[in-house]
């Protein structure tokens, strides 16, 4: 993958020796504890005098240390009240710092925590989040074949003082679990159309297999055979057929039905015969993110060897047009024997999940159904930058998402899914329409109302992260490009509610 090198974290006991850089890790209005007490006494009290303010969470105050100290930096960081430390604030802490040692052109540091009253989070805990944040703020997409070397291409190694370190490996672990899927995750959507597409998504997924997740890839012969001419549809303006992928995990221990996930994966949207502006089309190597997303959360579980059993199933295909393309007014029998008449061929991801729905519901008859698609504009124009669309026939499972969302700082609002809704797909010519008549405001609701008709009744949420799959700018938690929107809070959920299942 063509990523920056993995920081590696160390958990250990004490402050080397021969530590380059070393960062205090501080609550504002507190004391140093002994560690930072006992550094500051052997660096003239700079420590306690740059801790005579106030700094907000992430503020990184470096000093240049006395001689007769053999680290060549002290940076203290700020953690913000010690009441308001949560995971998301620490990771973000962690963000920063990676960004200023990367501005100094450090690869080595040693990051120094004392107990802190008040705070919430075991010290496990709290260098495990910070040393997520800089895992994720450290990731960089390049294929520059011609560039100068950087800070960014060396390999960083830092070490972690001040937790058991028996619970801060086991932290740890979950810790570098996450960044991976992320990280993986980020790439898929990073890859251009040209390396990432129908034909090579399959070569992207081999490597899963070395972390004990199965692989297995429907081509459009076995897509035919199963009726799923909706996804077929899609896909037919382009050269490359659309495929399914199915990944599988079994922790041990796990038990059945798995829980399901499904991704909407488009490699990418030109809106087929109704196409979009070229402005609107620029990002559309994106309209996979969703995908992108299931791919890591299993990855993410996988490392850890969670004890829960998931599959992950991908709608893969290209929406573009051609004389073979799919045309408005198309009446498609989609996998489930239903027949839907088309309407804009820019509204193809629901017809993408149709049948990926159905084929996971009945195959694997799961305990859950979550789908995660970069879906509809108007989810966007509602809810703005701050919250993605959730929609789910499950009260319990909608809260434990939106909560899992709060602690790791993917925010979802829970939208109507009301029979109501079912008015605006009828279809005097087929069982429904692909979408209500008003596509520019009111569309994501329709939207989820038409895929609950492929669910079979199981629980379920739908899960809109359009807007969401990239960064505008960098950002204490990755750089321009693509976030990976949703890794994070699905695998808080799994891991907080659904272990065993």
């Amino acid at each position: 993958m063509p990523q920056s090198p993995v920081p590696v974290f160390e958990a250990t006991d004490a402050i080397a020796k021969d530590a380059p850089v070393i960062v205090i890790l501080k609550a504002d209005g507190q004391g140093l504890g002994p560690r930072a007490a006992e550094l500051d006494a052997t660096a003239g009290g700079i420590v306690l005098r740059a801790c005579s303010t106030a700094a907000d969470a992430g503020t990184c105050i470096d000093l240049v240390p006395p001689q007769g100290v053999a680290a060549h930096r002290i940076i203290v960081l700020s953690l913000g009240k010690a009441e308001a430390i949560s995971a998301l604030s620490l990771a973000k802490a962690g963000g920063s710092l990676a960004a200023d040692l990367e501005d100094k052109g450090e690869a080595a540091a040693t990051l120094v925590l004392d107990p802190i009253a008040g705070a919430g989070l075991s010290e496990a805990e709290i260098l495990a989040r910070v040393a997520l944040g800089m895992r994720l703020r450290r990731y960089r997409f390049d294929l520059r074949n011609k560039r100068p070397i950087a800070a960014d291409d060396k390999a960083w190694k830092i070490q972690l003082v001040g937790a058991d370190k028996t619970a801060l490996e086991a932290a740890l672990v979950r810790a570098n679990a996450v960044g991976e899927g992320v990280e993986y995750a980020r790439t898929l959507v990073n890859l251009p159309p040209n390396h990432l597409h129908p034909d090579s998504f399959a070569e992207h997924l081999e490597p899963l297999r070395a972390a004990g997740i199965e692989v297995e890839v429907l081509d459009a012969d076995q897509l035919k055979d199963l009726g799923m001419n909706a996804i077929l549809a899609v896909g037919s303006g382009s050269v490359r057929a659309p495929k399914i992928a199915v990944l599988r995990y079994r922790g041990e221990g796990s038990g059945e039905p798995p829980l399901a996930f499904v991704g909407k994966g488009v490699c990418f949207d030109s809106g087929g015969l109704c196409i979009k502006g070229g402005a609107q089309m620029f990002d559309m190597k994106a309209d996979m993110g969703g995908a992108a997303a299931v791919v890591g959360l299993l990855l993410s579980l996988a490392r850890q060897k969670s004890p829960v059993h998931v599959v992950g199933v991908l709608g893969i295909a290209e929406n573009l047009p051609s004389g073979t393309a799919l045309k408005p007014r198309e009446i498609i029998a989609t996998g489930s024997g239903q027949t839907v008449e088309v309407f804009d061929t820019d509204a193809e991801g629901r017809l993408i999940l149709a049948d990926c729905l159905y084929y996971t519901a009945t195959r694997f008859e799961p305990s859950a159904i979550v789908d995660l698609a970069t879906l509809t504009y108007s989810v966007m124009r509602g809810l703005g930058s701050i919250f993605a669309g959730l929609f789910s026939t499950d009260d319990a499972i909608a809260a434990q998402m939106i909560t899992a969302g709060e602690v790791v700082g993917e925010r979802f609002w829970r939208l109507p899914l009301d029979p109501a809704y079912d008015e605006g797909l009828k279809s005097p010519l087929a069982d429904l329409r692909h979408h209500a008549k008003d596509m520019e405001d009111g569309d994501a609701p329709y939207a989820a109302a038409f895929l609950r008709h492929f669910t079979e009744d199981r629980p379920w949420v739908h899960l809109d992260i359009a807007g969401k799959e990239l960064f505008p700018e960098d950002r204490p938690l990755g750089r321009e490009g693509a976030t990976a929107f949703g890794v994070q809070m699905l695998e808080e959920w799994v891991t907080t509610n659904r272990l065993g299942a």
